[in-house]
């Protein structure tokens, strides 16, 4: 079956194949929720073999929208945004939708450029947000367009988003370490320099406090460091925990709010003549590809799926839907080798 030299089939040719719906076709081809995946399947099978292109510019005109999503994303050379970017981009194409991408570009960018005329000058139909919190400004000048919005990441006042329940991921964490019988815990968090969400690693950290605490387990100040949610950071803090010039006790486990800080606090360990997990225990969040090569123990989510959820959330308020609340994003423990039992002291001689 071919489309006519020169010619591009429309939605009706389509409907009388599949013996479906002009609005069925139409849903189908735009990929909407509301339609089963193998209908979709069929519908775009069979437009493909008419030759149906079709035309973005012709469905703006039809319905006033641009068929386009932007995603704002703090920086685009983080592993979380990488991969949350790339799920949203998925099912805007699956959906017949273009991306529009606004970089902030860290904490020196230009958020005013940003904000207050970019956005408002380049039409979109909606707007995801990768991680970050809105100054009352920047509310202020995306609430003019009256887009819908959601939020990949850490909560933000007003607005759906789509994440792991940070404060429950890091109970699962401590539970994994004190089932080890590690009571000697630090944790290494801070803020985020290229502009992470700043809820997620408060909550991180409270989640870690607080468990601890319900385990009657006090929290040392000095094993609470920064490590900037980097590679290098994590390096870093892990230097400073691991000091023995020092003459104070190090910790039997470490507890990361990334993999990225975790594999540079096992480097560091492993600098400062350790072994892991013999001597130290070190875990992270994320599922970053690296910890699977490195056998790093992790909470991991799923930001490809994150990237997905929210896409289609945004696209079914741009369809008329209704913004309903959505469930936190699933979270699993992955045990590896990096965190092990504690290693029972030797007795004092007699």
């Amino acid at each position: 079956m071919t489309g006519l030299p020169g010619r591009s089939m429309g939605i009706q040719e389509i409907a009388t194949v599949t013996g479906l719906s002009k609005s069925t076709v139409s849903r189908a081809l735009r990929g909407m929720s509301t339609v089963a995946d193998t209908t979709i399947d069929e519908v775009r099978r069979v437009a493909d073999e008419l030759g149906y292109v079709p035309s973005s510019a012709a469905a703006g005109l039809a319905t006033g929208r641009q068929r386009a999503i932007g995603v704002v994303v703090p920086v685009i050379d983080r592993w979380f945004y990488v991969k949350a970017l790339g799920g949203v981009d998925a099912e805007l194409r699956r959906a017949g939708y273009d991306l529009v991408l606004y970089n902030l570009g860290g904490p020196g960018g230009d958020r005013d450029r940003a904000f207050r005329r970019s956005m408002l000058r380049h039409r979109v139909d909606g707007l995801v947000l990768l991680s970050l919190v809105l100054d009352e400004t920047e509310r202020a000048e995306l609430e003019l367009t009256r887009h819908p919005m959601i939020v990949i990441g850490g909560p933000a006042p007003g607005l759906r988003n789509v994440g792991v329940d940070d404060v429950v991921v890091a109970a699962v964490a401590v539970d994994h370490l004190c089932g080890l019988g590690h009571r000697d815990v630090a944790y290494v968090g801070g803020q985020d320099e290229a502009g992470m969400n700043v809820a997620v690693p408060w909550l991180r950290r409270d989640g870690f406090v607080d468990a601890l605490a319900a385990r009657g387990i006090a929290v040392r100040e000095d094993w609470i460091l920064d490590g900037r949610f980097s590679f290098a950071g994590g390096a870093d803090a892990g230097a400073a925990l691991f000091d023995r010039t020092r003459g104070a006790a190090i910790p039997t486990a470490v507890f990361c709010a990334s993999d990225e800080m975790a594999l540079g606090v096992v480097l560091a360990a492993r600098r400062a003549g350790l072994e892991v997990p013999g001597d130290v225990s070190v875990m992270g969040i994320d599922g970053h590809e690296y910890g699977e090569v490195t056998g790093l123990t992790t909470i991991a989510q799923d930001p490809v799926a994150q990237g997905r959820v929210a896409a289609r959330a945004v696209l079914e308020e741009v369809d008329g839907g209704v913004a309903g609340p959505l469930s936190a994003s699933p979270a699993h423990l992955v045990v590896r080798s990096t965190t092990g039992p504690v290693r029972l002291q030797d007795p004092p001689a007699a």
